[in-house]
């Protein structure tokens, strides 16, 4: 599964000067680092956050100096953080700013506080915006790719937002770089659109691709119908209670169930964070049975399955979760048609794998044929497809809001765009297709962010 905690070094930086009045004021620069050291410890630490700060580094837990910067560098890799954190206390060191960005080779942030006081006659002691101009020329000099945060106090809410935005980048990036992503099956032959480069991708970006054979799932998926059936029954039940079903579906719950208990085999055995899968077609001639519904309840456990073998669809849905902590359960809604009540307004539908936590309340709630048909809650989402043609990738991304339209069948709901003919003009002349992964809240500035972080990946909007 994916890891959503993310790991972040705390870097405290201050000008090599001989001690003196004014500016540049050493001793004013360690004890404005210690101070938001220990806020920031204090007021983001979480179950998503953990920190590695200074101490013990040298004797005054704030870097300077080449030496200090090679012991940063050692703490940061021995505690394994996924990101970095570079505070300018006064105008900073840019070099071992970039000795240490460059060596981690992490998402790197940095920042300078506001200026803490001005003496009557005139003195300053720390500058620290002035020296964050030179550390961000370092770093580009240097092609490191950084973010930074708009100087101001550490606690005004845009340190809060610019630090939440840079963690949920970092952990794009820490999942995104080798990420294993299981196989299970072959695309369905009518679909050459969801065709991908294996080797591509690991030679761009270190993922990984598992292929599991269909007659060794088939095999799994056979023996949790013979030896699980008591937890085979209580999904049963599990399902009976959520859906007005049809006639088809309800003798079949246990083997639908079966593919729960599939997956979860298939996730731990194999050590991947997201599962490209073949479903409507060797699954059903195999087993008898539609996975779409297990696919929900798998949702809602927090793993991402991409159905119709669609990889690029399924790398999509794993960044959308990463840039939510997980907190956000992505879904995978195509461009199918437009409203007939409104122009700017598009059906995003799939047949019945979204999670089941995504149900709109108070809507219609059936299984038809082992799947899904509900709406999805209102709101505002982001929507995002990663995709490549002649060996260029890149990201497409946007928002939309929810907005009325005909009901349907299976899982969907109806999208408002400011643009919808930019959209499906952009669909069109690609490289996109219309599978599109989906996400309640706005992350499209993490998406960008995110991008600079990745070589080899391009940022793209309908404009």
């Amino acid at each position: 599964m994916l890891n959503y905690h993310v790991r972040v070094g705390l870097a405290p930086m201050r000008r090599d000067v001989t001690p003196r009045p004014g500016i540049f004021n050493w001793e004013k620069a360690e004890e404005r680092g210690h101070r938001i050291v220990q806020y920031i410890e204090e007021h983001f630490a979480d179950e998503h956050v953990s920190f590695v700060d200074l101490a013990g580094i040298n004797p005054v837990a704030v870097m300077y100096n080449d030496d200090d910067a090679e012991k940063v560098i050692d703490r940061f890799r021995a505690e394994k953080v996924d990101a970095v954190v570079i505070i300018n206390c006064n105008f900073g060191n840019e070099e071992i700013a970039a000795q240490v960005a460059g060596a981690l080779n992490v998402p790197t942030l940095i920042w300078a506080p506001m200026e803490d006081e001005f003496l009557p006659d005139g003195s300053r002691f720390c500058d620290s915006q002035c020296g964050l101009f030179g550390v961000s020329r370092q770093l580009q000099r240097n092609n490191i790719p950084f973010s930074y945060i708009e100087t101001c106090y550490v606690e005004d809410e845009i340190f809060a937002k610019g630090f939440a935005k840079f963690v949920s980048v970092a952990c794009m990036v820490k999942n995104f770089r080798g990420m294993r992503i299981a196989q299970v099956g072959m695309r369905p032959k009518p679909f050459c659109s969801v065709i991908f480069n294996e080797g591509e991708l690991m030679q761009k970006f270190g993922i990984r691709v598992i292929p599991v054979n269909l007659a060794v799932v088939l095999d799994k998926y056979n023996r949790i119908l013979a030896q699980r059936d008591a937890e085979l029954e209580e999904g049963a039940k599990l399902l009976l209670s959520r859906y007005e079903m049809d006639d088809l579906t309800p003798p079949l719950l246990k083997k639908v169930y079966a593919f729960v208990l599939l997956y979860e085999e298939i996730f731990a055995e194999y050590k991947v964070q997201a599962v490209s899968a073949e479903c409507w077609t060797a699954m059903q001639l195999a087993v008898g049975a539609m996975p779409c519904t297990a696919y929900s309840i798998l949702a809602d456990m927090g793993y991402i399955i991409g159905c119709e073998s669609d990889m690029h669809g399924t790398i999509s849905m794993a960044l959308l979760a990463c840039a939510s902590l997980g907190e956000k359960k992505p879904f995978f809604g195509e461009f199918t048609v437009r409203n007939p009540q409104d122009r700017n307004s598009e059906l995003l539908w799939h047949c019945g794998p979204f999670a089941y936590s995504l149900k709109k309340e108070g809507c219609v709630c059936k299984n038809v044929n082992m799947r899904q048909w509900f709406q999805v809650k209102d709101g505002d989402y982001t929507i995002a497809r990663f995709d490549q043609d002649n060996g260029n990738y890149s990201m497409l991304t946007g928002n939309f809001t929810t907005t009325d339209g005909p009901y349907t069948f299976g899982t969907y709901l109806w999208a408002k765009f400011d643009n919808l003919s930019k959209w499906e003009k952009k669909l069109i002349e690609g490289p996109y297709i219309h599978h599109m992964a989906e996400i309640e809240g706005d992350y499209t500035e993490e998406l960008k962010e995110f991008a600079k972080y990745v070589p080899g990946l391009a940022i793209d909007t309908v404009e």
